[in-house]
């Protein structure tokens, strides 16, 4: 009984099951056993979970032929004992109880202290794992490098350096709150990594100030961060008659000042969220006001337009705000001043104008009518209907017809000249046959040296952008490349040919 007793006080005292100390002092005994009578032999230990008594047998299997002497007996052999055993059974034997000497019984403890350690990390891991995404509390056990050791209670988490706010300075003793981002089983032990600059360690924090959030009431759609120094948070209401940014400002800015005390004094904006992309942009920049904004949906960029006081407000110190802005919402944005605006869209006029002039043989003044209508490129005008092109002021159905003939003979000419420069550069036909690939593109290709599938399939999406033109967006990028690299893996899933 005092195997039981031992195993229920170690059970008791690391917070594991005491079938494992049991399963761990049966391996030990067994360990001693074959330490005695030889390590060739199948021996095994078992301890009785009531009464405590500890059997040690030797098990043979009964096999034909019998290629072991020490682990297996022959069916004829093992018939003279059991008439009726047949080959894969056991022949079992009891052996006499063993004496653990001085160094069988030190043996003995190191397998059972070995095996609880075990069992408790497993244990310890198995509670951690599916607590990812909490916030836990523990006490500063040590620093070594930046790097802190947090004691949990059952466990210890570490907060690496990268993961703390600057200026934050630890010592032992201190209680800290963080957030568990990940935990992995590692041969030391279940490994327990916390973070105080991670989003969503904001976004708790504000759960637990705020009781219409931790309710569902209000919604945490985003969240940006600069650790330490400035944050955005967005926030919607599911019910109209709450003003989501009053309740996460709370009481005379109670609620937001108790996340900001636990951040060391991280400035924070509370900004409501709209499903509108420009006005959610409009709203990410504020303190800012902006005058305009330009939407380009296909690359996910905003052109906002901002009255010339107001261009440090919206850019912030090294450029905080509208990098936050960026990162709240999803786009990538460009701050631009009226005036920087207006000599941009100039620019534009000008460039298209003379694209019209030269291409369609216009005079300045019918190539203005067709850009200040929204025409940017020959090929819009070659592909829009007759009849909408003459509802231009000032056109008729006979202008607009010569209008598109010239611009259809004018990219034929220049679809003729664009194949011709292309085979001189060696553009293979297969990188024409690309999705989303155009003959402009595959010369601009060309001249950079890019001419076969390999080359293609070997950029990355931002480096065939870059050589390819704005134009093309991100996905189509992408997808261009994995079509070059699509004869990489042909045959891979095919089975081998037979020999």
């Amino acid at each position: 009984m005092e195997l039981l007793h031992v195993a229920d006080a170690v059970a008791r005292e690391k917070n594991i099951e005491r079938d494992e100390v049991l399963e761990a002092m049966e391996q030990a005994i067994q360990k001693a056993g074959r330490a005695k009578y030889g390590y060739e032999h199948d021996i095994r230990a078992t301890i009785d979970r009531k009464t405590g008594e500890v059997h040690l047998r030797r098990y043979l299997l009964v096999a034909d032929p019998v290629e072991d002497d020490h682990t297996q007996l022959s069916l004829k052999a093992a018939k003279k004992s059991n008439p009726e055993i047949t080959i894969g059974e056991y022949i079992v034997d009891d052996l006499p109880p063993i004496d653990l000497g001085r160094i069988a019984a030190q043996t003995a403890k190191q397998v059972i202290v070995q095996k609880v350690r075990e069992a408790e990390r497993h244990r310890q891991f198995i509670e951690y794992k599916d607590r990812v995404g909490d916030i836990i509390s523990g006490i500063v056990k040590r620093v070594e490098y930046g790097n802190i050791t947090i004691d949990l209670g059952r466990a210890e988490a570490i907060l690496r350096r990268d993961e703390s706010l600057p200026r934050e300075h630890f010592k032992n003793g201190d209680r800290v709150r963080a957030y568990i981002y990940d935990v992995r089983e590692e041969q030391r032990g279940p490994q327990i990594f916390i973070s105080r600059t991670h989003p969503i360690f904001m976004a708790k924090l504000f759960s637990q100030e705020v009781p219409e959030i931790y309710d569902g009431i209000i919604e945490i759609k985003s969240v940006a961060r600069d650790p330490g120094s400035r944050a955005k948070i967005a926030v919607i209401s599911n019910d109209s008659g709450i003003d989501p940014v009053g309740a996460c400002v709370g009481m005379r800015g109670s609620r937001v000042q108790a996340v900001v005390g636990e951040l060391q004094g991280e400035k924070i904006d509370i900004i409501p969220w709209s499903q509108d992309p420009a006005t959610f942009v409009v709203n990410a920049l504020a303190p800012a006001e902006v005058a305009k904004v330009v939407l380009d949906e296909d690359n996910r960029r905003m052109d906002v337009v901002v009255p010339d006081e107001q261009l440090s407000l919206a850019i912030g110190r090294r450029g905080q705000n509208v990098r936050l802005a960026s990162m709240l919402t999803g786009w990538d944005i460009d701050i631009l001043t009226e005036q920087e605006e207006s000599d941009r869209r100039q620019e534009e006029l000008r460039v298209r104008t003379t694209l019209f002039i030269e291409a369609l043989s216009v005079d300045d003044v019918i190539a203005h009518l067709l850009v200040s209508e929204g025409f940017t490129r020959v090929e819009q005008i070659a592909d829009t209907p007759t009849d909408e092109i003459a509802e231009i002021e000032g056109f008729d159905a006979e202008v607009a017809a010569e209008l598109q003939q010239r611009a259809r003979a004018w990219l034929t000419e220049m679809a003729a000249k664009l194949e011709v420069k292309r085979n001189d550069l060696g553009v293979t036909n297969d990188v024409m046959a690309l999705p989303n690939m155009t003959a402009e593109m595959a010369v601009k290709l060309g001249e950079k040296g890019v001419k076969t599938l390999d080359d293609v399939g070997d950029l990355a999406s931002d480096e065939l952008r870059e050589i390819a033109g704005d134009e093309l967006s991100e996905g189509r990028a992408n997808e261009m490349i994995m079509a070059a690299r699509a004869h990489w893996f042909e045959g891979e899933s095919q089975d081998p040919a037979p020999k």
